[in-house]
């Protein structure tokens, strides 16, 4: 088993910058403001022959009350299942009593801990470090400027000597099917991503904007492998005010794009809004499957429930093919159904057709319905094979087929998804024109549809000596 390494220190010691320093990564948010990690992330990092699991956390022992008492208990959770902790402090701010009592409590936790005087930089290193010697653990600090990577080999060498070597040709661990759950502020994607899991893995807390980084989280159910992503809620850009919620947005919509499956949560008694309306289109022009998840359905009147529906059936018409559930992400009620959409969803967006099934279900479709005429021409196509998956994407060859119209082409859409029942995941549809090897020379008898006998005597004509 890998080793677990976790982070811990007040806010703003550059826990965040050290999980990027290690993971290789930018996945942790950084910026000079305290408490901007609220939840707990994990990170694989290697050094030297050696990989290990890095956890980010939010700080420790600045209060016990709100979302502070939210992310000292993250924190605390990480500790529980690190097998090292390393304690970060800032020697520019230097020894705080919220640091003398994160030691206390790291030493009743009978953990292995190191302690990391970080943004040394520009200081001297054994002033910096003096007045950390009062915590009593000298033998085990270390000094470092994470932001410059000074002293972080030396740290990752002397914390990771006990743990052997990883194993030759270990195979890869595969992250299964990455689930990213999306939308608006406070419409219960946390709630979700601990209902879906089972515990309360992530920061909880009535207040939108409670999660500002985009959470990745494996684990498995049934036997199959999943990543979880929680991420921050995306808000109307006139309403993105601070810089840590544009960073925020830019995770989220990366986390899209690195999704297999979106699972978009919109929150039934605040009604369809055009942001909803947003985030999904975004993730299928991203191509990524989609799954539509109703929160927040327990309580409501039938009237109110009546007018949500209708409002679905409006705004969501142009989407036939994604699943929507009606859920209770607090009480439990309908999720367990979001498996099988996604796992259908997910089977759509990979599938695999060769060339001759798809060539099939193509002239089928042009059977039944003929492309319109272009110029008094007709169009003709040929055959089809995949280009692609995730989305899937498939590649029509034929002659004319700049010419195909927008509504043939949604046709020939519906049809392969209704052939090979397709759901939750968008389409992509090429065309491609074979090219006539005459056009170019219409009047030359040598490169006319000749028999290899009459073009023999014409390069035998060209090569005759003239009189």
């Amino acid at each position: 088993m890998k080793p677990v390494i976790a982070l811990i220190g007040r806010p703003n010691v550059g826990k965040s910058t050290l999980f990027n320093q290690f993971t290789r990564s930018r996945n942790a948010l950084v910026a000079d403001m305290p408490g901007l990690t609220r939840d707990r992330q994990y990170g694989d990092a290697k050094h030297e022959n050696k990989s290990f699991i890095v956890i980010d956390t939010g700080g420790l022992g600045e209060s016990d009350e709100g979302i502070d008492a939210y992310m000292a208990e993250q924190s605390r959770s990480a500790i529980q299942e690190a097998d090292i902790v390393l304690f970060v402090v800032d020697a520019r701010a230097g020894l705080l009593g919220s640091d003398q009592m994160i030691a206390d409590e790291l030493r009743r936790q009978n953990k292995p801990f190191f302690l990391v005087v970080n943004k040394i930089d520009g200081l001297h290193e054994e002033a910096a470090a003096a007045e950390f010697h009062r915590l009593g653990l000298s033998e085990r600090m270390f000094c470092v400027a994470a932001s410059h990577s000074r002293g972080l080999r030396q740290l990752l060498s002397d914390v990771l000597e006990p743990f052997p070597e990883d194993a030759e040709d270990a195979p890869v661990e595969e992250t299964g099917i990455k689930i990213a759950i999306v939308g608006r502020p406070n419409v219960g994607k946390s709630t979700l991503v601990n209902r879906l899991l089972g515990e309360e893995r992530v920061v909880v807390y009535d207040m939108p904007g409670t999660t500002r980084d985009s959470i990745y989280i494996p684990f498995e159910r049934q036997g199959r492998k999943y990543t979880l992503i929680d991420t921050a809620g995306v808000r109307r850009r006139g309403k993105v005010n601070e810089t840590v919620e544009k960073f925020s947005v830019i995770k989220t919509l990366q986390a899209i794009k690195d999704a297999h499956v979106v699972v978009v949560v919109v929150d039934a008694r605040e009604g369809i809004v055009d942001q909803d309306l947003h985030m999904l289109g975004f993730a299928l022009e991203s191509g990524r499957a989609v799954v539509l998840a109703v929160n927040k359905w327990d309580g409501m009147t039938e009237y109110d429930r009546t007018m949500v529906k209708q409002a679905m059936q409006l705004r969501f018409d142009f989407i036939p093919y994604v699943k929507i559930h009606l859920i209770s992400a607090l009480h439990g009620t309908g999720v367990g159904d979001l498996y099988p959409s996604i796992h259908r969803a997910f089977e759509s967006a990979t599938l695999k057709i060769n060339t001759h099934r798809l060539t099939q279900i193509l002239q089928d479709a042009v059977e039944a319905h003929q492309p319109p005429l272009v110029g008094g021409r007709r169009i003709k196509l040929r055959y089809a094979h995949m280009g692609g998956q995730n989305p899937p994407v498939f590649v029509i060859h034929g002659n004319q087929t700049e010419s195909v119209s927008k509504d043939y082409r949604r046709y020939l859409e519906n049809v392969f998804r209704k052939v090979l029942k397709m759901q939750g995941t968008p389409i992509r549809i090429e065309f491609r024109t074979s090219d006539n090897p005459y056009k170019d020379r219409p009047n030359d008898p040598a490169y006319g549809p000749q028999t290899r006998k009459t073009r023999a005597i014409l390069e035998f004509r060209k090569q005759r000596p003239k009189r």
